[in-house]
């Protein structure tokens, strides 16, 4: 294949897809894409599917909130990390009255059974405390230990086994 050929292929293939990209049909004029939320590259974009979440909703709450707090081994006491989440929560449920809070505790420790239960009741109960501390009702709220009944990951690994020893706050509309 000569020079002028291969050129004058590539020539006729740009045409063809030039006159392609002009076609319209009426079916795909007539659908519209949403408008997407423009990226800035900040952390606090929106996740994508997640831009029009309602505020109060308990989705809101899920993304924009957090709803778990996260206990060293044999220990109900809430660190740092734990009462700045908490903090937040506690300000989102004051502007949010309409939720009931069933506050869910799980433990992944050393001991038996009656022992992780106990321990993941206290974990449950100081999570709750410390809400009640910062103005949520404490009528609003209940909490239930599950021991380690309901394991996110069930492994040995230290760093693994910290994702059990957890606090769920879940939003309800009726006691359950």
């Amino acid at each position: 294949m000569t020079a002028t050929t291969g050129f004058t292929r590539r020539l006729a293939a740009a045409a063809m897809l030039l006159a392609l990209a002009g076609c319209n049909t009426t079916d795909i004029a007539s659908v519209e894409e949403p408008a997407a939320v423009p990226m800035t590259g900040q952390t606090n974009d929106p996740a994508p599917g997640f831009e029009n979440v309602a505020a109060g909703s308990e989705e809101d709450f899920i993304l924009n909130v957090g709803r778990r707090v996260y206990f060293t081994q044999d220990s109900a006491k809430l660190d740092s990390v734990a009462m700045a989440t908490l903090d937040n929560q506690a300000a989102w449920l004051n502007r949010n009255p309409r939720w009931l809070l069933k506050l869910q505790g799980f433990a992944d420790d050393s001991g038996s059974a009656s022992k992780m239960e106990a321990l993941s009741q206290k974990r449950a109960d100081a999570a709750m405390a410390y809400l009640a501390s910062k103005g949520v009702d404490a009528g609003r709220m209940w909490a239930k230990g599950y021991g380690n009944d309901r394991e996110v990951r069930d492994c040995t690994d230290r760093s693994c086994k910290v994702q059990n020893r957890r606090v769920v706050t879940n939003l309800r509309t009726t006691r359950d």
